[in-house]
Parts: C-alpha cells; sequence; structure tokens
C-alpha cells in the first residue's frame, strides 16, 4: 500500500516549484598562503581495527513515502534525510557492509583451523613516497587475508546475491567468471597481528610510454633494498605507514632535492606472490592530478543500482569515451615531476580490478582505497576527506589538479573545501557533469561551496574534449566556449533545477519521484 500511495502521489503532483535560484556571481579569491616547510612523515597512521562500523538500514518504502508527502511541500525534503543516504550521496550500495574476518567464516560455515593450510596473500595498494631532510618515506599501504575454499555452487549463490535482477547463470561466460573472482575476493578472511616486509627494486620501463596506459615517472638507477614493516597488522588485516627506506648512496636512489622526476619502485612482498605494487617517490614540487575513478574514469553508473551493480560485478571495465587520450596527453606533455594518484571509495577487497584497469588504460600512479574499518555510508563520506587532507599534507609545496563528477556528494563537498583551505596549492578542479550528460543521473548536485572561489579555476564539463588545449601548468582550467552557469545551490539540469530564476515544473518532479522509486526499489 506505502507503494500505491507513492505513485499515486507522483502522478498527482503538476505544479510542484523548487526555490528560485540566485544569479551565478563567481568572485575570485585573491588569498595568499605561504607553503608550509615539509615535515616529516608520521611514522605510523593506523585504523582502529577494533571498531567496525554497522548501520542499520531503515525501511526504503516507508523511507520513500514520507519523502512524497515532503514533495507536496518541498522538493527539498525529497533531497534530504527522508531518501536513504547511499543514493542520494552517490554511494554504490552493493559496496557496503561487506563482510570480513569472523562474518565471512560464519556466512560460510567455517573456523580458523580451515584456513590454516592456506597461503597467506597480500593487497598491496601502489604507494606514494615524500622527501624531507631524513630521506625518501614511503606510505605503505594494504591488507593481509587468507582465500577460503568456496564452491563453483557456492560462489554462485553469493554472487546472485549482490546482482540486482540478475541471475549468474544468465550473464555470459566470461561475465560469470568475473562475478565468481569479485565475490571470492569479497569473502576473504583478514588477518591480525601480523608482520611484513617488501623487497623494493628499480622498475623498469615497460614500452614506448614507460607503463601501460601511459605516464613520465623514471626508473631510479638503483635503490634495491629489503623493508620491514615496523608494525603488525590492525585486527582487520590492514597496514598502512610511512617507512623511511635508505636512499643507497652512490648510484642509488635519486635525491628529491635534486631531480624534479617521479621515481618507480617495483614493492614485492615477502612470502607471497600476490602482494606486488608499485611505489611512486614524487618531488616536492610539481603537479598531481588526483583523480577519482566512477563515472570519471570509466562507466560505472552509480546512480543507477542494477547498471551500475553489473558494470563493476560482470562486465568488463570500459573507458569513458576517449578521456585515456586525455590523460595521457597530460602525462607525455606536462613537465617529468607530475604525478597521478588514484583515489576511490572502493573498499580494498573490491579494488584489483580498478587497479588492473587503470594501469592498462591511464597514466601509471599511486592509489587510495577505502580501509575495511570505513563500512558505512557516513564513514565513506569521510574518508574521502581523510585521504585526500593526507595527500596534502604530504606535499605541501605540490600544485593539485582535482578530477571527479558531479554524482558524488562528497567529491561535491570536499573539492572546494581544499579550494579554499589551500588557495595556493589546488590549480584546477575538473568535475564531469553527469546531470547534464547522463539521462541516468535524476539527483541534483550542490554547488554552494564553489562560492567565493576564482571561476577560472574550475570547469563543469561535458565530454573529455572540453579538457583539450588548457595550459593547466599555468594554471588555465577554464573553456570559455564551455557553458558553466554555476548557481551556487542544488542543481539538476535533466529536471530543469539550473539557472538563475529556475524553476522544477510539476512534470520534472513526477519524473525524478518515479526515477527515485525505481531506483530504490532495486537496491531492496
Amino acid at each position: 500500500m506505502a507503494l500505491q500511495s507513492l505513485l499515486l502521489a507522483a502522478m498527482a503532483i503538476t505544479a510542484v516549484r523548487a526555490v528560485a535560484i540566485p544569479d551565478p556571481t563567481a568572485v575570485p579569491a585573491e588569498i595568499e598562503m605561504r607553503a608550509p616547510v615539509p615535515v616529516v612523515t608520521p611514522a605510523a597512521i593506523r585504523f582502529d581495527g577494533s571498531h567496525s562500523y554497522m548501520h542499520n538500514r531503515r525501511n526504503i518504502l516507508s523511507d520513500i513515502a514520507s519523502g512524497v508527502d515532503g514533495v507536496l511541500n518541498s522538493l527539498g525534503s525529497v533531497l534530504g534525510t527522508d531518501v536513504p543516504a547511499y543514493v542520494t550521496e552517490g554511494i554504490p550500495q552493493f559496496f557496503q557492509d561487506l563482510p570480513t574476518g569472523d562474518q565471512v567464516l560464519s556466512r560460510l560455515d567455517i573456523n580458523d583451523g580451515d584456513l590454516d593450510a592456506k597461503p597467506t596473500e597480500v593487497l598491496n595498494i601502489p604507494p606514494y613516497a615524500n622527501w624531507t631532510d631524513q630521506g625518501w618515506n614511503v606510505r605503505f599501504h594494504g591488507n593481509i587475508y587468507k582465500i577460503p575454499d568456496i564452491s563453483r555452487e557456492k560462489l554462485n549463490d553469493l554472487a546472485d546475491v549482490f546482482l540486482i535482477g540478475t541471475d549468474i547463470q544468465d550473464l555470459t561466460e566470461s561475465q560469470q567468471n568475473q562475478a565468481r573472482n569479485l565475490t571470492q575476493s569479497i569473502f576473504i578472511v583478514q588477518q591480525g597481528d601480523q608482520n611484513v616486509s617488501f623487497h623494493l627494486e628499480p622498475a623498469p620501463m615497460q614500452g614506448a610510454s614507460g607503463q601501460p596506459g601511459g605516464g613520465n615517472a623514471i626508473t631510479p638507477p638503483g635503490g634495491s633494498q629489503d623493508v620491514t614493516f615496523p608494525y603488525e597488522t590492525t585486527d582487520l588485516g590492514d597496514f598502512d605507514a610511512f617507512v623511511p627506506i635508505q636512499n643507497v648512496s652512490g648510484g642509488g636512489l635519486l635525491a628529491g632535492n635534486e631531480t624534479n622526476n617521479v621515481q618507480r619502485l617495483n614493492v614485492y612482498t615477502n612470502g607471497t606472490l600476490s602482494g606486488n605494487a608499485t611505489a611512486y617517490l614524487v618531488p616536492p614540487e610539481g603537479i598531481t592530478f588526483i583523480s577519482d575513478i566512477d563515472d570519471i574514469l570509466r562507466v560505472t553508473k552509480i546512480y543507477q543500482p542494477k547498471e551500475g551493480l553489473l558494470n563493476s560485478f560482470a562486465r568488463p571495465f570500459t573507458q569513458w569515451m576517449n578521456m585515456p587520450e586525455i590523460y595521457a596527453n597530460w602525462s607525455q606533455t606536462l613537465p617529468n615531476s607530475t604525478h597521478f594518484h588514484y583515489l576511490t571509495t572502493t573498499p580494498e577487497q573490491a579494488t584489483r580490478l580498478y587497479m588492473d584497469f587503470i594501469y592498462k588504460t591511464y597514466p601509471g600512479g599511486s592509489f587510495d582505497t577505502r580501509p575495511l574499518n570505513f563500512s558505512d555510508v557516513s564513514a565513506t563520506l569521510s574518508i574521502r576527506n581523510f585521504l585526500l587532507q593526507k595527500v596534502f599534507a604530504t606535499f605541501p609545496k605540490r600544485k593539485f589538479v582535482l578530477v571527479a563528477d558531479t554524482s558524488n556528494s562528497d567529491v561535491m563537498k570536499a573539492y572546494p573545501q581544499l579550494a579554499h583551505d589551500y588557495p595556493n596549492q589546488v590549480q584546477c578542479i575538473f568535475l564531469r557533469n553527469t546531470s547534464a550528460t547522463d539521462e541516468g543521473d535524476l539527483f541534483p548536485y550542490n554547488t554552494e561551496g564553489f562560492k567565493g572561489l576564482n571561476s577560472e579555476r574550475y570547469m563543469f564539463f561535458k565530454v573529455p574534449d572540453d579538457l583539450r588545449g588548457l595550459d593547466i601548468e599555468n594554471g588555465q582550467c577554464l573553456n570559455k566556449t564551455i557553458t558553466q552557469n554555476v548557481t551556487f545551490a542544488r542543481q539538476a539540469e535533466l529536471l530543469g533545477i539550473h539557472g538563475a530564476g529556475g524553476r522544477l515544473q510539476g512534470s520534472a518532479v513526477v519524473s525524478f519521484v518515479v526515477a527515485l522509486v525505481a531506483t530504490l526499489l532495486l537496491v531492496l
């Protein structure tokens, strides 16, 4: 009955108006800020593995019904707390509350003894390193785990839980294999209180472009060494700390104050074949691109749960239009000190596919993912800002180019806030406007945070070619042929919430509410 009432209410709406939106008034920010002196990175940045963030899912139909009641008075109520956060915030619900540790053992009806003979596996996330007066410090981070035996039939059953409206048997053979592999990577058992050590070697060039997907980092003349991580893993198997490495004088690593080049080191985790990664030694000055992945580098459609899930679990990762060409051009034309860093709030267990896709398609670079104890929606929304602040603190003299799309509310808050807080470091902000280009994205995005920023330092774009020809090194971030119309309020082009005096007509409200109902029903 709640659903029937909801649909009737939606159909009855004919002339609901949104609040008028003020004229755009971008005010250049002329703020002088002195870059702080580089500091030694913390010896350890650890997460509390004893605490698990678990949220209680509410009755979604009740949420929708209460939201529609609010629509009759104000569109804002539909876009507020009445709607589950994982829908409006651009967070894939299928990557929330993944089982860990004992939860996996319970779901699979196995015990710790069943894992005794299993080899230890390592997810070694490609790290960045900074230079201080004490030398290079590498931020080693990742996870230690074991893979339990799971039958093909059981994997199919577990995968079907994630596949909304689709049975794994309906997929092609390759899609079935990908779904099973990703499900297997989720149902792992993290290993706490473990010691980790690494072997480092210069990373050789790979092909004419240096790396698959491009990249202008160099191979250092030396630097081979063994490194022992100074702390045991957390209860959830995570390790994350900056560790000093030897500069290996005399044909070894290039000092960060004597080179403008990013250097690459291969990192091999001792005792396993799975824990390999590439470390990027980043000089104090230069440009760092911090890039989201979903719906900016690859086609995900997180705002359409069924499509987003199939694109993540079963379908091959697909580049978004010709975005790799844009990134390759940046990699090849900007100075050798340019560094690429990829930040996704996808949890650790599901990131191997992401890393494999990036290194085959885009310039090589360091990575950040969501640690295991950031598991619910509120924690997921906080982790991006946490990781961004870490990068900015690590490289206080570097310029940053921030790239993402408008479907993530945490991006829409964190990116402009960084520009306010670090006006001399944020070089450019580039945001793909999914609300204007993808008819499946009917959720407004909020541009309030951009008020007061220099309007020529950020751009909302529609296609990758909008980014061509910009002199990023010298601060040109705006393609003036691309209309902006930033209103410093909620916007949704496909719903008509855009521009000065923009009003949402009744048919647009109906479209939004019906789309919202369909979206939420899919995630039940």
